[in-house]
C-alpha cells in the first residue's frame, strides 16, 4: 500500500483561495484539505497549499486523477455530463427485490415506469432482472434475459438512456444489442470469465462494484482491516484488470458497493470517507437508496419508508463528488439535488 489522498475541507467557493483550494475531478465542489492514509494506518491532515511538495511519483500520480474533469459517458445519441451529479433511476424486474419486489415485473408497467422516471429528471435507467439482495438465489440466465429484453428494448427506442443491472455476459449482450449503453455489474466482471470482453468489444461503459461474496452470504459478518483503503484497493485492481482486458478507462465508474459484504459501520465509514476514491480516476456512483442501513439506523423502518434516510444519504454522496447516485425515488431525489446545485451555483458566483 501507499500512501493515499483523501480530499476534505471542502469550501463554499473558490473566490480569493488562489492556491488554497483544489477542485475536485471538475465537478461543482472545492476542498481545503488532504487528508494523507499512510501505509502504517496512521492519518495526517495537511492543507492544499503546499501539499505537493510532500508527494512521491504515486502521490502525483493519485493527486492528477482527483482533480482531472470526468469525461461525458456516451450513450448512444445520449451525452451525460457528469461535471455535476446525476440521478440513475432504478427498475427491478423481478419478483423479489428487496424494495419493490413485483411492482416491475411486468414489462409492460416496467417500461412505463422507466419512461416516467425519465421524464422527472433520470439521466438514466437501471433495469435489473436477478435481485442481488442479502440472501438471494441466482437466476438463470434465460429468465433474467426474458425479464430484461423487452424493457431495455422499449426504454431505448423511445430515447431512454439505459443501463443493463447484471452479472452474465448473455444478458449483458442480449441487452446491449436491445439498446443498452452501460453495464453495471455488481460482480465488477468477476462473476462470468467472459463479461469483460462483452464489455470491451461492444464499447460501452461499465460500472465496477465493491463486494465480498456472493448475495447468499455476503452478509455473513463481513470484516476489514480499514474498509476505505480495502475498497480502495480493490476496485484499483479491477479497474486495471478492466483496462487490460480493454475497456477504455473513459467508459469505467466504480461503486463502492454500500451492503454488499458491509456491515452498518463499514458503509458509514465509506460514506464517510467517499472522496478517497476519487484517487482511482473514474467517476463514482453510489446505490444507498433504501438500504437496510437506513432501517438500522431508524427504528428498523422498512424498505418502503426510507426516504429521507435514502436523500441524506445522496447528498452525502455528491457533497463528495459523487458523479451519479443511482435511486428508487427519482422525483424527490431530483428534487434535492436541485436545491443542493442552487446552493453551488450561489456559492460559485461571482459578487458582483
Amino acid at each position: 500500500m501507499r500512501t493515499l489522498l483523501r480530499p476534505t475541507g471542502f469550501v463554499d467557493s473558490p473566490f480569493g483561495q488562489d492556491g488554497k483550494v483544489a477542485r475536485l475531478a471538475g465537478g461543482l465542489s472545492w476542498f481545503a484539505s488532504v487528508e494523507l492514509v499512510h501505509e502504517d494506518g496512521t492519518r495526517e491532515l495537511v492543507p492544499v497549499e503546499g501539499v505537493e511538495a510532500r508527494f512521491d511519483a504515486a502521490m502525483a500520480a493519485d493527486w492528477a486523477r482527483i482533480v482531472a474533469p470526468r469525461a461525458p459517458l456516451i450513450m448512444g445519441t445520449r451525452t451525460i455530463r457528469l461535471d455535476q451529479p446525476q440521478v440513475m433511476g432504478i427498475i427491478n424486474a423481478t419478483p423479489d427485490s428487496f424494495s419493490d419486489g413485483g411492482v416491475y415485473a411486468d414489462a409492460t408497467a416496467a417500461t412505463e415506469a422507466g419512461a416516467t422516471m425519465t421524464a422527472q429528471g433520470a439521466a438514466l435507467i437501471d433495469v435489473g432482472g436477478e435481485s442481488t439482495r442479502p440472501g438471494a438465489s441466482e437466476v438463470w440466465e434465460g429468465d433474467e434475459i426474458e425479464r430484461v429484453l423487452p424493457v431495455v428494448q422499449q426504454l431505448a427506442a423511445g430515447g431512454t438512456a439505459v443501463s443493463i443491472d447484471t452479472r452474465k455476459s448473455g444478458v449483458m449482450s442480449a441487452a446491449i444489442g436491445a439498446g443498452a449503453g452501460l453495464v453495471n455489474d455488481v460482480s465488477a466482471l468477476t462473476w462470468d470469465p467472459q463479461s469483460a470482453e462483452v464489455v470491451a468489444n461492444a464499447g460501452v461503459a461499465v460500472v465496477l462494484m465493491h463486494h465480498r461474496g456472493d448475495p447468499a452470504t455476503m452478509q455473513d459478518a463481513p470484516r476489514y482491516d480499514d474498509v476505505l483503503v480495502e475498497v480502495f484497493e480493490w476496485l484499483e485492481d479491477r479497474v486495471a484488470a478492466a483496462l487490460e482486458a480493454g475497456v477504455d478507462r473513459a467508459n469505467i465508474l466504480v461503486d463502492p458497493g454500500i451492503g454488499f459484504g458491509k456491515s452498518v459501520a463499514h458503509n458509514l465509514e465509506l460514506l464517510n470517507g467517499l472522496a478517497l476514491l476519487h484517487g482511482l480516476g473514474c467517476p463514482i456512483v453510489v446505490g444507498a437508496s433504501r438500504k437496510r442501513m437506513i432501517g438500522a439506523l431508524a427504528g428498523e423502518a422498512p424498505a418502503d419508508q426510507r426516504l429521507a434516510g435514502s436523500l441524506a444519504l445522496a447528498l452525502k454522496a455528491v457533497e463528495q463528488g459523487a458523479q451519479m447516485v443511482r435511486v428508487h425515488d427519482v422525483p424527490e431525489t431530483v428534487q434535492a439535488l436541485k436545491a443542493w446545485r442552487g446552493l453551488r451555483d450561489a456559492a460559485l458566483t461571482p459578487r458582483a
